[in-house]
């Protein structure tokens, strides 16, 4: 009976492995929707993503890689208690699925707000990675925010460091406002997110300014992502920097 039972676990064991489907990236993208992101920045994120995960380059890209397919999920963020899956995990393999995953995007109503809560939006990032049913080959968190601050939830360097031993690498997307002068008046916006906010292999933080600059740098970072390398010191729609 007990090497019944033992046989029973293996058998029960190997078809969990087996349901895991491989992919190329593991990709949480976790967009900003904090009190000082308004509706119309809200609606320029989701457009960016939108066009970009659609995109011709960004598609042969994927198509470039070893399964021939990622899988994303798209996350807004507030406060700790304010994180809402816009989109679950799809995998994209190609322009139906592209596009499947962004007319999604763009039907569902904001339900994130309040203080940053950087650090809160990691954790959940992570366990959503974690308890997927997907095997990667890379595993990233790609934040986007217009600050490096986190008021409250979990600690940001917490966050930070648990995600960084789980193998998760951390990208930025730096977002300067579009009726200011766009940078915090106390720190350099992408300097604060090399520090406290991104790591891991090939990290990098790209920075978006206006527009028609924050869709390109949304590409041009998702290409980045896909295949697994770093920018240069000057990259396309902003400055990008690396990781030390």
């Amino acid at each position: 009976m007990t090497r019944i039972t033992a046989s029973l676990g293996l058998l029960v064991l190997l078809a969990g492995e087996a349901a895991a489907e491989s992919v190329d990236l593991e990709l949480v993208l976790l967009a900003d929707a904090s009190r000082s992101i308004d509706d119309g920045e809200i609606l320029l994120q989701r457009q960016g993503y939108a066009a970009a995960i659609s995109h011709p380059e960004v598609l042969r890209a994927i198509a470039q890689g070893f399964d021939q397919r990622i899988a994303v999920t798209y996350v807004e963020w507030g406060d700790a208690r304010s994180q809402d899956v816009v989109v679950s995990w799809t995998i994209i393999d190609g322009p139906d699925s592209a596009a499947a995953f962004g007319e999604t995007l763009m039907k569902q109503p904001r339900r994130a707000f309040g203080p940053n809560a950087i650090g809160s939006a990691i954790t959940v990032a992570q366990a959503l990675i974690e308890r997927n049913e997907l095997e990667g080959y890379r595993k990233v968190i790609d934040l986007s925010a217009d600050s490096a601050n986190s008021w409250d939830g979990v600690s940001l360097a917490e966050a930070r460091q648990t995600a960084l031993m789980a193998d998760i690498v951390i990208n930025g997307l730096a977002v300067l406002c579009r009726s200011c002068s766009g940078r915090p008046n106390s720190y350099d916006l992408e300097a604060a997110f090399a520090d406290r906010i991104i790591g891991g292999p090939a990290s990098f933080v790209v920075t978006a300014d206006g527009d028609a600059p924050f869709a390109e740098a949304v590409r041009r970072k998702l290409l980045l992502e896909i295949a697994g390398t770093t920018p240069p010191r000057e990259a396309i729609a902003g400055r990008a920097t690396e990781m030390p």
